[in-house]
């Protein structure tokens, strides 16, 4: 499923450019993605879509601390919980989309989600919404997945 949302991240700059997603399962089983996973994919991304464009869970805001509960903490891992911290410390996430990225990862069924999945997340996120990351953190979501380097916050 990743393959299939980091091949739509690539070859689609905007997401009003994807077709339909009827049309878009034929242009994906036609490059050679499984019919499986390409449904998969479309579902994981439909739900993303209607998350990211509710205007009204968008607005909240929130300074206070994200406390995770343990099945959140035991499907997402310490790295990928660090990460979205880091994230949003950066100012890259808001609260509402830190909450959509944990949302989405939670539906993955997958546990710990590994960091490499959860920035295609993020990046999936950012480009739902029509936003771009700049170049310094566009660097770190597509680079490495070392997930023994810790992160040092300044």
């Amino acid at each position: 499923m990743f393959d299939i949302l980091v091949y739509l991240y690539e070859t689609y700059y905007r997401p009003d450019a994807c077709p339909e997603p009827a049309a878009l399962a034929r242009k994906l089983s036609a490059v050679g993605f499984d019919d499986v996973e390409i449904s998969e994919a479309l579902v994981w991304l439909t739900d993303l879509t209607e998350m990211a464009g509710d205007e009204t869970a968008l607005a909240f805001t929130s300074s206070g601390t994200r406390f995770y509960v343990q099945r959140e903490y035991d499907a997402l891992g310490s790295s990928a919980v660090g990460f979205i911290q880091f994230l949003e410390s950066a100012g890259v996430l808001s609260p509402a989309q830190r909450e959509i990225v944990i949302e989405r990862a939670l539906a993955l069924e997958e546990s710990p989600v590994g960091l490499g999945k959860l920035k295609i997340i993020v990046l999936m996120l950012l480009w739902s919404q029509g936003k771009e990351p700049d170049a310094l953190m566009f660097d770190d979501l597509f680079g490495s997945d070392d997930e023994q380097a810790p992160r040092l916050l300044h």
